[in-house]
């Protein structure tokens, strides 16, 4: 696997629909163009379950949670029996499935793998959602199937576990992968993409904030990073496209106990699938 370091942009399409909706409500009102944004922002998307993924989803334990902080439920999966437990936590957009080759991985060493569907993904319903509700699904879950040795999360997963170990949640060694480190960098690229100007990145951070009552920036991970002792294991390809590998390398920069992992050519979703990078996480786990 590669070292080498190399930027790359975001290629997160966004449907025209949205890009003409959000610059006609811009045009009449920026209170409005704010409030759509705000929307489309916390709906993710639901993707069928592809073959790969099903043979986890068939020799799951699935059960349903509530999580009374938020008032939502989830799709539980608990996948193996073994007693030592490890807890997955997919990205925007993913399913509790979605890291299946990793999964096997842990299976063949004897631990069991929980994992689920975050609030309004996958099974789970609902229609909306946002970090914050991650973070709540990660602390209910840890009260409820914990405790774990570990924890493995992708993208927006990686960080909401790392909010969640500065919330009270504890496993001996953490691995993030294409996780985001900046907030407010993720809230840039998206108004920019839907075809909003700059002054809305400011006016999206503040109706969250208002709304739950929470400082967007101190989620950015890089922040949470500093506060968190444990081993970190962070992996990256250098050719994300949506999320750049500086991410990876600043969320290290900031971490006491970190190692950065490079990959090439994986990008954002197929590194979940390598069984390389999966030997990779389950080695430094155990």
């Amino acid at each position: 696997m590669s070292k080498k370091n190399k930027q790359s942009t975001n290629s997160l399409k966004i449907p025209k629909l949205i890009v003409v909706s959000a610059t006609f409500l811009d045009a009449i009102s920026t209170k409005l163009a704010t409030r759509f944004a705000a929307k489309i922002f916390t709906t993710p998307l639901k993707h069928a379950m592809p073959n790969r993924e099903k043979a986890m989803d068939t020799h799951s334990i699935q059960s349903k949670i509530r999580i009374s902080s938020i008032k939502k439920e989830i799709v539980v999966y608990q996948y193996g029996v073994g007693i030592k437990k490890v807890l997955f936590v997919h990205g925007w957009s993913g399913r509790g499935t979605q890291m299946f080759k990793i999964a096997d991985a842990f299976l063949s060493e004897g631990y069991q793998v929980i994992s689920f569907d975050a609030p309004s993904h996958g099974k789970s319903p609902g229609n909306t959602t946002i970090m914050v509700e991650f973070i709540a699904a990660i602390l209910a879950m840890d009260k409820e199937f914990g405790p774990f040795e570990a924890a493995v999360g992708h993208s927006l997963g990686g960080m909401a576990l790392m909010n969640a170990l500065n919330s009270g949640f504890q496993v001996k060694k953490l691995v993030t992968i294409g996780s985001g480190d900046k907030v407010a960098d993720i809230a840039t690229d998206f108004i920019l993409k839907i075809g909003l100007k700059v002054k809305h990145v400011a006016l999206l951070i503040s109706f969250f904030e208002k709304k739950y009552s929470k400082s967007m920036d101190a989620l950015s991970s890089f922040q949470n990073a500093q506060k968190i002792e444990i081993p970190v294991l962070v992996i990256h390809d250098i050719n994300d496209k949506e999320v750049p590998i500086s991410c990876g390398n600043n969320i290290v920069k900031h971490l006491k106990n970190g190692t950065l992992l490079t990959t090439t050519g994986l990008g954002h979703r197929k590194i979940l699938g390598d069984s390389n990078v999966a030997d990779s996480v389950v080695e430094f786990v155990i």
